[in-house]
């Protein structure tokens, strides 16, 4: 928290116990200790005055917060744990308990842990609307320039190769979009919960998984795949062959989706090397993953 937000993350932390009263308060909820390993966000359990449980989640207020407020209002449910109040003042927001809650990671089986994915890809994209307040798969794109910045135009640690490569591609692929779509923008196997219940108050059906923590991102749907297809880590590249794993994912996605096979593999390497970049730009390290990853995007690409 404080390795991210500063002398503001420190404050926070400090009004931090006067916040969840305050929310406790307007909401009506009990509170219940926080889950384990928690990073840059504080999450509880918690229940309602009806009995019913609930998410409450609280961050330092920022523009991403806000971003995942919205995305959760326009999502509204659909392929995705259901917004039931929120204050971006506050950074806070109070959201419906997948139960039992189970990550995709409980999944074994890499083909049908994949198809899962994939229902809740296509529940969950909504046509962007207009004027809206999402960044853009442009915007995080500049993070190629930060790198090229911070190494005065050259690529640092990473692959000098790799980095002109994915920078190269991510600017194709940016100019031959097709369609703008909110889609989650972090959809990977632990922000994929299964889930039994249904929110207080509503007689819908469910579906038996649901997302969690979207981003909120403007993008094509093609881009989504990208967080699915380099995690679980360290799962992934610690298997017997996770070139081979790759590649029958991304078959699968081409199939199941009917995404074309290169423009997954392209939209893969380029992420990948982008996401090496925002461990090392937010923390320094844990980059070199990412970048193994995208070099076996690099060797199926035709």
């Amino acid at each position: 928290m404080v390795e991210v937000h500063g002398e503001t993350g420190r404050e926070w932390l400090t009004r931090l116990p006067e916040i969840i009263s305050l929310c406790a308060r307007r909401w009506s909820l009990t509170v219940i200790p926080p889950f384990e390993a928690l990073s840059y966000n504080y999450v509880a359990p918690a229940r309602r005055q009806d009995g019913s449980p609930a998410i409450l989640k609280l961050g330092v207020p920022n523009p991403e917060i806000e971003s995942e407020i919205e995305a959760l209002r326009i999502f509204d449910g659909d392929g995705i744990a259901r917004l039931l109040d929120s204050d971006t003042d506050l950074g806070a927001m109070l959201i419906e308990r997948l139960e039992p809650g189970d990550t995709l990671l409980s999944i074994e089986d890499d083909e049908q842990a994949t198809s899962i994915a994939v229902g809740v890809m296509r529940n969950l994209w909504k046509p962007a609307p207009v004027n809206h307040p999402f960044p853009t798969a442009e915007r995080w794109g500049l993070g190629f320039g930060r790198l090229r910045k911070t190494f005065d135009g050259g690529s640092g640690p990473f692959p000098s190769g790799l980095v002109d490569r994915a920078e190269s591609l991510f600017s194709e692929l940016l100019a031959s979009m097709g369609g703008s779509f909110l889609i989650h923008g972090d959809l990977h196997h632990e922000n994929i919960l299964s889930n039994e219940g249904r929110p207080s108050g509503q007689n819908d059906e469910r579906e038996p998984w649901l997302a969690i923590d979207p981003k909120g991102l403007v993008a094509e749907r093609e881009y989504e795949v990208g967080a699915l297809l380099r995690n679980p880590m360290p799962q992934l590249l610690d298997g017997s062959n996770p070139e081979r794993v790759t590649a029958r994912r991304i078959a699968q996605l081409t199939e199941e989706l009917g995404f074309d096979r290169e423009r997954i593999l392209v939209w893969g390497l380029s992420q990948a090397v982008l996401s090496a970049w925002w461990s090392y730009e937010d923390e320094g390290h844990g980059w070199e993953s990412a970048i193994a990853v995208a070099e076996i995007f690099a060797g199926l690409i035709t």
